[in-house]
C-alpha cells in the first residue's frame, strides 16, 4: 500500500493577494499626482517631504535649464520613453503641459541636461509611488 503523503505533491502554499483598501488605492494615486503626498497621507513625514523636495527640485531645475518636455506621441521609441519618464512626474507634468513650458528649441548645452532632469524626476516619482503602495498594503514598515 502506497503512503498517501508520497503521492501528493508538496507545493508551498500560495501567498494571498494583498487586500484592496482605500489607502492602497489613494496613496499611490495621490503620490503620482503630487510627488511625496502618498507618503504624507500615511504619516511618513520625513520620507514624504524628502521625496517631494527632491522631485520638485529636479523638475524645476530641468525646466530652468530649458529642458524639453515630451508630448504624448507614437513616434520614435526614445520620444515615447521620454514621455513615459516625464509623465511620471504627475501633476508637475500636467501643469507644465498646460502652461506650454519646456517646448522651446534646445539651444543651450544645459538644455540636454535639463531634459534628463525632467525625465529622472518622473522616474523617481514612479519609484516613490510604488513605495507608497507597498507601505499602504503593509509590505514595508
Amino acid at each position: 500500500m502506497a503512503n498517501s503523503s508520497t503521492t501528493k505533491s508538496k507545493e508551498p502554499p500560495k501567498p494571498a493577494a494583498p487586500p484592496v483598501t482605500t489607502m492602497s488605492v489613494v496613496a499611490p494615486a495621490l503620490g503620482w499626482l503630487i510627488p511625496g503626498a502618498g507618503h504624507l497621507i500615511q504619516k511618513r513625514w520625513i520620507r514624504g517631504l524628502l521625496l517631494m523636495g527632491s522631485i520638485v527640485t529636479m523638475f524645476v531645475l530641468g525646466l530652468l535649464m530649458q529642458g524639453r518636455v515630451y508630448k504624448p506621441n507614437g513616434g520614435d521609441i526614445l520620444d515615447i520613453l521620454g514621455f513615459v519618464g516625464d509623465v511620471g512626474a504627475g501633476g508637475l507634468y500636467i501643469v507644465t503641459r498646460a502652461m506650454d513650458w519646456g517646448q522651446g528649441a534646445i539651444s543651450h548645452a544645459t538644455a540636454d541636461y535639463g531634459t534628463k532632469y525632467l525625465i529622472v524626476a518622473g522616474l523617481l516619482n514612479f519609484i516613490a509611488v510604488a513605495d507608497a503602495y507597498h507601505i499602504a498594503i503593509g509590505k514595508k514598515p
